[in-house]
């Protein structure tokens, strides 16, 4: 399953979720009435005079308003759950007892997950989520939160912190990692929302129940106790309900990530040995200091002492089996307090087995890639991807990589990214940095940027995913300003290179989903005419970008648009770089609205307009990955075999 095709199976069972909640309101508003109308029935004067269902009839009024009252708190209370969650998944950690990573970290164990964690995000081509750690929980276990890759957190328990080796460690945030590609992400929040209405009478009855031991008259206690048990009831019945409901939705989506952990590192043993400890651990995943009911779907493990009925995993025997058919149980081995660590690696280790024949196309200068391999890759990195991300991470040069996790300096990290790599403007870039910033701010800017020139464009988006944990942090206006900021630089001399442009828009759609995910994640309407106007107007750019002279940029452009279908074919080529970056801007924002088939098509056709001659150039690269980042396609670093 690719990245397309598992964003689609989010999406539907998003839309199975809601069939089911609603059902599951339906049904519960239904019980809450009949309810009211019994007692209302049985303990006023009304079952002296006629039937039940006389009474109901001349109280329909009356009921149809309980009912609307009910439904309404059911929503209410889903909808206020969903709210405290929009602000992303750094709240679900520490509402689950967990404790921030921080960017520049001493501690070995903690920033070998630092660095588990920058390599996957890179591999991936997502900005690096917050990390968190369960300090008070023994269990292995872990979960990814957030409504999408820009708002994201990774939480792990200290039990895996200190029990799993980096192999298995990198196997479980692979897992989680799928989570974050897949769309499960954004699901499993809007699960925890619906359930925590549908689960919400309880809290009502209870609290009903609780007010009933001060009532002194008699017969209104019988009413208290009634109505309060019996909303408890409905409760317990609704949380048995989403339960079923989150077993439902779950299962699937855990042996989904299971398998694409293992297509991120290219071996079964780091996630099975995870799962294989997890069975032989006395804690094995389970929360002893919280309770895990609320997350459960979003756990690597189950969380709790013994599977049930409506279990959001599968049975941990038959996950391992599927990821190694030759598994018994007697291969797991009782696993001591201990464990069993392997060596913890430094922030710059070097990394052993680092594929030489892999390179990155932005590095190369370009070498033979097949037009469908880059849309294969979106949401779907793999070993080489990985190791390549090791690579990147361990050299990059100490003083950038400690900018890129300093809360203060990554700030001005984030303009030298965007300054002129040609040099040609930079002088008055720094001008107007030492107008706005002052001087020491701009000397360290300038060697910010002279070190990103000379290691090499393959860096920059590397070390923008690297630092976004760290900006974040800062305070909005901040942001808004840094955002300002870097457009005026590119501004600078009256035009605006498209690369720049692109970058740009990377940096500020991230801090845009990190600040506002649950908006970033209601996609915009367009017309079909402006959807492909758009498309197309998109692969004129690309091919105009990305070839030297009007026969290659036709070539490129055709081959793109029959790669759309015939209605493309109509479109011919037409360049006009006066207007690229306007015609850009309003495109990329219009085909943020494409579903996840129209996704999958354009970025092929993206793909077959840059490699129609056979050779991917560094710019196109870049532009490609660029692009794919304002577009929320997790593209992974673009590699090529010499």
């Amino acid at each position: 399953m690719n990245f397309f095709e598992a964003q689609d199976q989010a999406r539907r069972a998003s839309k199975r979720l809601v069939i089911a909640y609603a059902l599951a309101t339906l049904l519960i508003v239904a019980a809450v009435s009949g309810l009211f109308a019994v007692l209302l029935y049985v303990l006023g004067d009304s079952s002296r005079y006629y039937s039940f269902g006389a009474f109901v009839a001349e109280s329909w009024g009356l009921l149809t308003g309980i009912a609307l009252l009910t439904a309404f708190v059911i929503l209410l209370t889903s909808a206020s759950k969903t709210l405290s969650l929009s602000s992303g998944g750094g709240k679900v950690a520490r509402q689950m007892g967990g404790t921030l990573v921080p960017a520049a970290v001493d501690d070995p164990l903690r920033r070998r997950l630092r660095n588990v964690v920058e390599e996957m995000a890179i591999a991936s081509g997502v900005p690096v989520p917050e990390i968190y750690v369960l300090e008070r929980e023994s269990g292995i276990n872990a979960f990814a939160a957030g409504y999408a890759p820009s708002d994201a957190a990774v939480a792990v328990t200290r039990g895996a912190l200190e029990l799993l080796s980096r192999d298995e460690l990198q196997g479980v945030i692979g897992h989680e990692f799928s989570h974050i590609l897949n769309g499960d992400m954004r699901l499993n929040i809007r699960l925890m929302g619906i359930l925590f209405g549908i689960m919400g009478l309880s809290i009502v009855g209870r609290f009903i129940l609780r007010g009933g031991r001060h009532v002194d008259d008699g017969r209104a206690a019988v009413v208290v106790l009634l109505l309060g048990g019996g909303l408890t009831l409905l409760g317990a019945i609704g949380m048995f309900s989403g339960r079923a409901i989150k077993a439902s939705v779950s299962r699937q989506r855990e042996f989904l990530a299971d398998a694409s952990a293992v297509q991120f590192t290219r071996q079964t043993g780091g996630i099975a040995g995870a799962l294989k400890k997890i069975g032989g651990y006395s804690f094995g995943s389970r929360f002893v200091d919280t309770d895990p009911e609320e997350v459960s779907h979003m756990l690597f493990g189950s969380g709790i002492a013994r599977s049930s009925l409506f279990a959001t995993h599968p049975p941990l025997n038959d996950r391992i089996k599927a990821l190694d058919p030759s598994f018994t149980e007697a291969d797991i081995r009782p696993l001591d307090a201990k464990g069993v660590r392997d060596a913890v690696y430094p922030k710059h280790e070097a990394v052993a087995g680092f594929a030489s024949d892999v390179t990155a196309a932005v590095a190369s200068g370009g070498e033979r890639v097949r037009a469908e391999s880059i849309a294969d890759t979106v949401g779907e990195p793999e070993i080489e991807h990985v190791e390549y991300a090791q690579h990147l991470r361990g050299s990059i040069p100490e003083t950038l990589y400690d900018a890129a996790h300093s809360t203060e300096l990554a700030y001005l990290l984030a303009i030298a990214l965007v300054l002129d790599r040609s040099g040609r403007v930079v002088d008055r870039q720094l001008a107007l940095a030492r107008e706005q910033l002052g001087e020491d701010r701009t000397k360290r800017l300038r060697e910010y940027y002279e070190q990103i020139n000379a290691i090499g464009a393959e860096y920059r988006l590397p070390l923008l995913v690297i630092a976004f944990p760290t900006l974040k942090l800062r305070p909005t206006a901040e942001l808004s300003y840094l955002a300002s900021l870097a457009m005026r630089m590119i501004e600078v001399d009256g035009r605006i290179d498209l690369y720049e442009y692109c970058f740009y828009r990377t940096l500020t759609s991230s801090l845009g989903q990190a600040y506002d995910p649950s908006g970033r994640a209601r996609k915009p309407r367009a017309s079909r005419r402006h959807v492909r106007e758009s498309a197309v107007g998109l692969l004129r750019i690309l091919a105009d970008y990305g070839n030297d002279d009007d026969d290659t940029r036709r070539a490129a452009f055709k081959a793109g648009v029959d790669t759309l279908g015939k209605w493309a074919q109509a479109f011919e080529f037409a360049s006009d770089r006066d207007v690229t970056v306007t015609v850009l801007d309003r495109g990329l924002e219009v085909l943020r609205g494409l579903s996840g088939k129209g996704k999958e098509s354009l970025l092929r056709a993206i793909s077959a307009t840059a490699s129609h001659d056979g050779r991917l150039a560094v710019r196109e690269a870049e532009l490609i990955r660029a692009v794919c980042a304002t577009l929320d396609y997790p593209l992974p670093p673009i590699l090529v075999h010499k």
